[in-house]
């Protein structure tokens, strides 16, 4: 039974999401651009430029680790 839950929860969260760690990496990024122009009071463009190369740094990495899936299989 739990093993039948088990598949259906990673089911249903395949759905939506279907690389989980670039998701979380992506939630934690937000949290921390949110945290420095709470607290920290930092410029907006500086926020702009560290949410980009954020993005950028995950993405790449995502892909990195797909790539090395990919190749891992053949």
């Amino acid at each position: 039974m739990m093993n039948i839950l088990k598949l259906a929860f990673r089911e249903f969260f395949g759905m939506f999401i279907d690389d989980g760690a670039l998701a979380l990496a992506a939630l934690l990024l937000i949290a921390v651009v949110g945290v420095l122009v709470k607290f920290a009071h930092v410029v907006g463009l500086l926020v702009a430029v560290l949410f980009l190369l954020g993005c950028l740094l995950i993405l790449a990495e995502s892909v990195a680790r797909a790539a090395r899936k990919k190749f891992q299989r053949k």
